[in-house]
């Protein structure tokens, strides 16, 4: 079995992660012990089987302000 480790902003924020599914501005993950985490206003920006590595990227909120 592959088992993710999880990075958002650059820091491990979970790992042995079995499971993603996005829903809307979140993303839901689950390890192998049946934990669950959801974080919210984030994307899946990479998957990579090989480092077994799963990259989160926060998502923009609005436009700044001129």
């Amino acid at each position: 079995m592959c088992e993710f480790k999880v990075f958002l902003e650059g820091e491990k924020v979970m790992e042995d992660v079995i499971f993603a599914r996005s829903e809307g501005n979140n993303v839901v993950l689950r390890d192998v012990v049946g934990e669950t985490a959801m974080f919210e206003d984030v994307k899946i920006l990479e998957v990579d089987v090989t480092a077994t590595r799963l990259i989160l990227q926060r998502l923009q909120q609005g436009c700044p302000a001129h």
